[in-house]
C-alpha cells in the first residue's frame, strides 16, 4: 500500500536522519536515474572486469529501484562520516608495514549502516503508519547509489568517481531507505566543483581513472587487491606499494577532503592500523578469521590477502622479508606461491 504523508518532509526526515547517526540525508524520487544509459556504456566497456555482480542480471535491476520495492515512491539517501584523524596512505611511509583503506580499519560498515537505516525506518514507520513498505540498501543491493544520493543533495560526483560533499568531503559511507512514502525532495542536485583540478587522476599509480568522471576497475588497486581472484596482472604489481587491502589515493589527494569532518564514532576507529607485512604474511587462515573477522577486509578471503601481502612485500625492497616469501613460495595455494616468487624475483 503507498501512503502519503505531508507532515513527512525531506527537513523532517533529515533530523530523523541525524537523530541515527547520519551527518547527511536528502529524499530523491524513486524513478529510474538519467545517467542509467551511462553506466550500462561502462560495463559494456569491460570497465567492471571480473566484478559479475554489477554486470549480470543484476545490472538490468539497477535501471529503476521499484524493481527493488515495487511500491517504492522515495529514496530516502544518506551518509555517515568514517574520516578518522590518522594519516593520509600519501603521508605515511613506514617501511615494512602494510597499507590497509581507511574505510577498512574498523568494523564492518555494512552493518553499521544497517543498525542506523532500520532505526530510520522505525521512525518513519512510527510517523507513516504500519502501511508503509520500505526496503533498506547499502552498497551490496543493485542500485546506482551514487546517482541518487547525488539527486537527494548529498554531493556531486567528482572525477574520481566518488561522491564529494563540499562541507564533508568524500569520507563518507552512502545508504539509502526505499519507502512508498510521496516525500517531496527540497534541494537540487549540487554543481559540480571539481573545476579544472586533477589531482587525483595524476596521483593514481596504475593509471585507473582513465579519464575525468571514468575508472577503470580492472587498473584500481581497490579492484586489484579485494576483487580479483587469481594472479595479478604483471604490468600493475610494482605500483601498488605497499596496499594490501583497498586504496585511498585519489580521496587522500583531493582538496575537498583537506579539511573533511572527522568522525567519533568508535566503530571506524582502526583495530589495526597498517600492521607488519611479515606479521601478515605469518597468519594462518584461522588466525585471519580472527583478526578480520567482522571488518570489511575478510572480504579479500584469506588467499587474496596473502597474495597481496607477498606483492607488498616485493615491492618494499626488503630483504628481511626473504624467508617469509620463501616459505610463501612453497604454499598449495599456486596464487600465492605464484606472488611470492614474483616478490622473491623482484627483490633480486
Amino acid at each position: 500500500m503507498t501512503a502519503t504523508l505531508s507532515a513527512i518532509t525531506a527537513a523532517s526526515v533529515r533530523e530523523l536522519a541525524a537523530e541515527c547517526g547520519f551527518e547527511l540525508a536528502g529524499v530523491t524520487p524513486a524513478l529510474p536515474a538519467e545517467d542509467r544509459a551511462r553506466y550500462h556504456e561502462w560495463v559494456g566497456a569491460g570497465h567492471a572486469g571480473e566484478m559479475r555482480y554489477l554486470t549480470d542480471r543484476r545490472a538490468a535491476v539497477r535501471d529503476d529501484p521499484r524493481q527493488l520495492l515495487p511500491e517504492a515512491q522515495s529514496i530516502v539517501c544518506v551518509g555517515k562520516v568514517y574520516h578518522t584523524p590518522w594519516p593520509y596512505s600519501t603521508q605515511f611511509d613506514e617501511a615494512g608495514r602494510a597499507w590497509i583503506s581507511r574505510y577498512a580499519w574498523g568494523s564492518d560498515y555494512h552493518e553499521e549502516m544497517r543498525n542506523g537505516l532500520a532505526r530510520l525506518d522505525a521512525m518513519l514507520r512510527a510517523c507513516a503508519g504500519d502501511d508503509m513498505r520500505s526496503k533498506i540498501c547499502v552498497d551490496t543491493a543493485p542500485l546506482l547509489e551514487r546517482t541518487y544520493a547525488r539527486l537527494a543533495g548529498l554531493g556531486w560526483i567528482g572525477k574520481n568517481t566518488c561522491l564529494i560533499n563540499q562541507r564533508l568531503g568524500s569520507w563518507v559511507f552512502l545508504g539509502e531507505l526505499l519507502v512508498s512514502l510521496a516525500i517531496e525532495p527540497d534541494a537540487p542536485p549540487p554543481a559540480d566543483r571539481c573545476g579544472t583540478c586533477t589531482r587525483c587522476i595524476d596521483a593514481c599509480p596504475t593509471g585507473a581513472i582513465l579519464e575525468p568522471y571514468t575508472l577503470d576497475a580492472r587498473r584500481c588497486i581497490s579492484y586489484l587487491t579485494i576483487e580479483l581472484r587469481g594472479p595479478w596482472p604483471d604490468a600493475f604489481r610494482t605500483e601498488t606499494g605497499a596496499h594490501v587491502f583497498g586504496c585511498d589515493i585519489c580521496q587522500d589527494v583531493c582538496p575537498w577532503n583537506r579539511r573533511a569532518a572527522i568522525t567519533g564514532d568508535p566503530a571506524f576507529a582502526p583495530s589495526h592500523f597498517a600492521p607488519p607485512l611479515e606479521d601478515m604474511a605469518s597468519l594462518s587462515e584461522a588466525e585471519f578469521r580472527d583478526l578480520f573477522g567482522g571488518t570489511p577486509v575478510s572480504r579479500a578471503r584469506y588467499s587474496g590477502f596473502l597474495r597481496n601481502v607477498a606483492i607488498a612485500m616485493g615491492n618494499s625492497g626488503q630483504q628481511q622479508f626473504r624467508p617469509a616469501l620463501s616459505r610463501m613460495a612453497e604454499s598449495e595455494d599456486a596464487t600465492v606461491a605464484e606472488a611470492a616468487r614474483w616478490a622473491l624475483e623482484r627483490l633480486g
